[in-house]
């Protein structure tokens, strides 16, 4: 009996020790005793976005003012195998797109190396425009990122989706729906948007589970955006997913013991 006792005390402990994974997938937890300070949320973002390293960049260059298209500064994308991320021109009309390097330099027709790492668009475009006007008469240039992304955790625990940004005014409730919505599990009342601000992040909750916080759902997402769904806590199924094999553990040594009981 007391080999039994022992056996049963030091699967509870294993239990015990085994319980603390339960629902450790869970990420950006806050204190539940309400003292974290959530940022005020802006409906629209506080500043523009910033390019950044690893960005794509395509741009078109007009003279005059936009007026006349330059020739041989646009071409479709034909050295897909560069390591640096760099097109050849080939004057087809399609504009190349070229990749912000990790010194925060990117290298363009005619102009060769351009810092740009930390510039809005308006401000790479006027940047360019200075440039340019050695060469040519009036430049217009409108400058796009291909490649501004989005982070969402749309409440699966640790399951995530990558979102490209396609349109500069992309709203949370059309980046949650590209990643099939909010999922069962996800609470749809925790929802955590964390944006990076200078050399922090700022961290907005936003409620959208009654219909006063569809003004809410309506913010802009920029680039480099984290969006997190809290996700319900499992303690259920963790329990009973981390019990299944001790349980059985303990069936099949009780039995083995009932037996060498009666044998004996």
């Amino acid at each position: 009996m007391d080999k039994i006792v022992k056996l049963i005390s030091l699967i509870v402990f294993f239990a015990l020790l085994n319980s603390c994974v339960i629902n450790s997938n869970m990420m950006f937890k806050t204190p539940k005793d309400g003292s974290f300070v959530y940022d005020s949320i802006p409906l629209k973002p506080k500043e523009d976005y910033k390019l950044s390293i690893d960005d794509k960049l395509v741009f078109s260059l007009r003279t005059n003012n936009g007026k006349s298209l330059l020739e041989g500064l646009s071409g479709t994308l034909t050295n897909t195998n560069d390591p640096q991320g760099r097109t050849s021109l080939n004057g087809s009309g399609v504009m190349n797109e070229y990749t912000v390097r990790s010194d925060g330099y990117v290298e363009l027709p005619v102009l060769g190396d351009v810092h740009v790492q930390g510039m809005t668009i308006k401000q790479c475009e006027d940047t360019l425009e200075f440039l340019f006007q050695s060469q040519y008469q009036d430049p217009f240039v409108q400058l796009k990122v291909t490649n501004r992304r989005c982070v969402v955790f749309s409440g699966d625990g640790n399951a995530a989706n990558i979102v490209t940004l396609n349109n500069l005014n992309t709203t949370l409730l059309e980046v949650l729906a590209q990643t099939g919505g909010i999922s069962q599990r996800g609470k749809s009342r925790i929802v955590k948007v964390m944006r990076k601000i200078g050399d922090k992040r700022e961290i907005y909750h936003i409620d959208v589970s009654t219909i006063d916080g569809l003004k809410y759902a309506d913010m802009i997402i920029q680039g480099n955006d984290y969006i997190y769904v809290e996700p319900k806590p499992q303690i259920i199924q963790g329990v009973l997913k981390e019990w299944a094999p001790i349980a059985s553990l303990a069936s099949s040594v009780t039995l083995i013991f009932t037996i060498l009981r009666y044998t004996n």
